[in-house]
């Protein structure tokens, strides 16, 4: 298969609205899609503290080949992230120190991998960041073939092009363009609500009491006191 980048164009999301995102914990973001569109668990930063938010430039490569990836890596806007339908495999290295440097010189904003990275240590020490399944010695093919720029399924999640996302400490969540808007309004209530519950619980209230839980049934067993 060759390599393809597919034409495609979507809305930009403003430095403003960006802004208001990043506000916005991945665990938020999956609230309040019905606890959807986060992905698979094992997909998560390569040091604790990497955060991630930014509209995708997706990647489907041959299986073990990473030359989309680094095609991908070198046209991404400043800002976008590159997300890569890795397969869940997890046993070859799909971008490592080199990846991470020539992304955090050209500014794009994360890269979320299904599958492997390698010079972890390297990676952590450029504070670039990237999301993967782990870590593993063994390098990539290249030149066998790839797509840009298609819908591709990471991490158990569909992600279009200009889709956003949401990667912190937790994992990753997928915000479908189409819908941004409405679930960043629904994430800042959510945010204003959970900071009104924090505080009760500051205060010594329950949990059972703060969120309304039903008293449970009382059973009562023979014989007992």
């Amino acid at each position: 298969m060759a390599l393809q980048r597919y034409h495609v164009e979507f809305a930009p999301l403003s430095a403003e609205t960006l802004a208001l995102w990043r506000m916005v914990p991945s665990s938020i973001a999956s609230d309040t899609q019905n606890r959807c569109q986060s992905m698979d668990a094992r997909i998560k930063p390569c040091a604790p503290g990497m955060r991630i938010c930014g509209q995708a430039r997706t990647v489907v490569p041959m299986p073990g080949d990473n030359s989309m990836l680094l095609t991908a890596c070198s046209i991404a806007a400043p800002g976008e992230v590159v997300v890569v339908a890795g397969g869940g495999l997890d046993d070859v290295a799909m971008a490592g120190e080199w990846v991470a440097r020539s992304c955090r010189s050209r500014g794009v904003g994360g890269l979320v991998i299904d599958g492997s990275v390698r010079d972890l240590a390297e990676i952590r020490e450029i504070g670039f960041p990237v999301f993967s399944r782990g870590a593993v010695p063994r390098g990539p093919h290249k030149a066998f073939g790839g797509k840009m720029d298609v819908t591709a399924a990471v991490g158990g999640i569909a992600v279009n092009p200009g889709d956003l996302i949401i990667g912190d400490d937790d994992g990753v969540t997928v915000v479908p363009l189409a819908i941004a808007d409405e679930v960043l309004k629904r994430c800042q209530a959510l945010l204003a609500h959970e900071q009104y519950l924090s505080e009760e619980l500051d205060k010594g209230r329950t949990l059972v009491d703060v969120l309304g839980l039903p008293e449970p049934e009382l059973i009562v067993t023979p014989g007992a006191r």
